[in-house]
């Protein structure tokens, strides 16, 4: 019998992502048939599956750790934000639908049908099934139909492990809290909890432990360190972004706008591991960096409406100053769309503004349609001539006279434009700057010369120092429980 665990959170960002992917590849490395599931993630950050259809990243990141083909079915259901209210709904991969938070609570019993449909697809011929939850447990106002952590776990009858984060404090009481606010059908689910990203000497959160045993009668399974070789992984989501600090200058400096609907960032991983780049992630309110030798526009759930805030910001006027500078610039697909002349939306597919000028930085337009491109796509660079691999997620047709100089073919397709001198660069292909030799002619083009990091090995070798890292703080007979 496929034995399920499911780790939830006392609030959101507590690590459960990083400690499903560690404890995927702690069992893969056993020998044991593991793999990752998530009923329901919110997320601008989605990868292409295998068996095609978009998940989260963190399901991809997580079927990596499980050395296991990536699956629609790890990730039932998938939330795009669009707006402050509204998402875009994705259910096994494709397009179900659109919905303001208010109106997807009540969508959300017609869900659970092809959650629990994915779940027994995904514990077929497997040993072990690690659910990550959503949010907190201890959001009671949305328990009446919730698929993404007690629902789930009561309806599928999957055990939980509370994950608490002692980082940011009260530990003690979000564990005993959630403990007393569950009703007693949820709080039965539980069979212990996870103390995560402790620092300093675990023998002194020792009475701790005894108090939360004391007011709850849970068992705790670890406590985990701060995992340093988490820094080392995909960012997840978005909230990633306001921790991430400035390093030291670096030998080039690369300028990202953070965008109010940015998407896919994680493409800008590859260059924020590279010792000799300096990545500044560019907040609402501050300006670009006049000594940025390289701006990068990442993916958009929304590109008219960050084009929009990117004006708001006054980037457009920064991005122009970086060009008569001599500077150059990168845009990852919704990025490549306001690279370009004009964007339309006469079907009103992003939202009520029916078109909007781009930056005018290349000859081409887009034009919006409700057919979603999402696919994996081996490619090669025609700015470089090397290979590449990645995926395509996005809406829209862009043509254009700089389409004539395309960055890329994708799968035989021309994709992508190159300015005419050459300084301008946009592409569907998410993934570029993952590609080892794309990613060295890139920064040599820039003077950094020298063999660059095997970015792919690089993760999985974080994987591996998590798993081993986990092995060694987590109760050994609480993981054996698990598998037998």
């Amino acid at each position: 019998m496929t034995r399920a665990i499911m780790l939830q959170g006392t609030g959101s960002d507590v690590g459960k992502t990083v400690l499903v992917a560690g404890l995927c590849r702690l069992f893969a490395n056993r020998g044991v048939r593991v793999r990752p599931f998530k009923p329901q993630n919110m997320s601008n950050n989605a990868a292409v599956a295998e068996d095609g259809g978009e998940i989260g990243r963190a399901q991809w990141l997580q079927s990596l750790a499980a050395r296991v083909p990536s699956s629609v079915h790890m990730n039932p259901v998938l939330l795009k934000p669009q707006s402050e209210t509204g998402s875009q709904i994705i259910v096994q991969g494709k397009v179900w639908g659109h919905a303001k938070g208010r109106d997807y609570q009540a969508l959300k019993p017609q869900l659970l049908g092809a959650v629990l449909e994915s779940f027994a697809t995904m514990r077929a011929g497997t040993d072990l099934v690690i659910v990550e939850g959503a949010g907190s447990p201890a959001e009671i106002n949305l328990r009446r139909g919730d698929i993404a952590n007690m629902g789930f776990a009561t309806r599928a009858n999957v055990p939980v492990v509370l994950v608490g984060d002692i980082d940011r404090g009260g530990v003690i009481a979000s564990l005993v809290g959630t403990y007393h606010i569950l009703p007693e059908e949820d709080r039965r689910m539980i069979r212990g909890y996870l103390i995560n990203k402790f620092r300093g000497d675990v023998s002194l959160f020792a009475e701790g432990i005894e108090a939360i045993g004391g007011f709850t009668g849970w068992q705790c399974h670890g406590v985990v360190p701060w995992l340093k070789a988490a820094s080392r992984l995909p960012a997840e989501d978005s909230v990633v972004l306001e921790r991430l600090a400035r390093r030291s200058a670096g030998a080039l400096k690369v300028a990202v706008p953070v965008l109010s609907r940015i998407a896919n960032f994680d493409d800008l991983d590859p260059l924020r591991a590279e010792p000799d780049v300096d990545l500044v992630f560019v907040r609402p309110g501050e300006r670009l960096p006049a000594d940025a030798a390289l701006v990068v526009l990442p993916g958009s759930k929304s590109t008219i409406g960050d084009l929009l805030d990117l004006r708001e910001q006054g980037w457009d006027r920064d991005i122009a100053a970086h060009m008569r500078r001599g500077g150059r610039v990168v845009g990852i697909c919704g990025g490549y769309q306001m690279l370009g002349r004009m964007v339309y939306d006469p079907l009103g597919i992003e939202g009520t503004v029916a078109e909007t000028p781009g930056l005018g930085l290349l000859d081409i337009e887009t034009e919006m349609a409700p057919e979603k491109t999402v696919r994996n796509s081996l490619a090669v660079s025609k700015e470089y001539d090397v290979p590449l691999s990645g995926y395509e997620i996005h809406l829209g047709v862009t043509t254009g006279g700089d389409c004539e100089r395309p960055s890329a073919v994708i799968d035989g397709r021309p994709d992508g434009a190159i300015s005419p001198d050459g300084r301008v660069m946009g592409t569907y292909l998410h993934g570029l700057f993952g590609s080892d030799a794309y990613r060295a002619k890139l920064l040599a083009s820039f003077g950094l010369a020298g063999e660059r990091m095997d970015y792919r090995a690089s993760v999985d070798a974080a994987l591996d120092d998590i798993a081993r890292e986990l092995e060694t703080v987590l109760d050994p007979a609480w993981l054996d429980s698990l598998v037998h």
